[in-house]
């Protein structure tokens, strides 16, 4: 079950880092417009989701990857608090609310992997 988890989770972080390219944006428009360059910062959190993704499935890196992924749903944080009080066509209100525990969720799922 271990293994199941752990390959769940660094498939949905190369989803997500790949729908970040293939889907840009929809990703841009909920980074908060405070921070400058949206576009570059897309395209790093992308990167960042398949790298550390993609570094879960190797024990060499799989910690160093889990404390990445930690580190890295900290910092869209901001991101999601964002898109909740924007709000988002076609998304629910609720669902947005819920996306925000999500994030803690997923936090403690990577820590797992630590």
């Amino acid at each position: 079950m271990y293994l199941f988890f752990l390959y769940l989770m660094a498939g949905f972080f190369v989803f997500a880092g790949t729908m970040h390219f293939v889907k840009p944006r929809m990703f841009i428009k909920i980074i908060p417009p405070y921070f400058p360059h949206p576009k570059v910062l897309n395209a790093i959190a992308g990167m960042f989701e398949i790298i550390f993704g993609v570094g879960l499935l190797f024990e060499s890196t799989r910690t160093i990857s889990a404390i990445g992924v930690i580190l890295l749903l900290l910092a869209v944080f901001p991101a999601n608090i964002y898109m909740y009080q924007k709000g988002d066509k076609g998304i629910p209100k609720w669902a947005l609310f819920l996306r925000l525990p999500l994030q803690f969720a997923l936090i403690a799922w990577a820590y797992l992997y630590v």
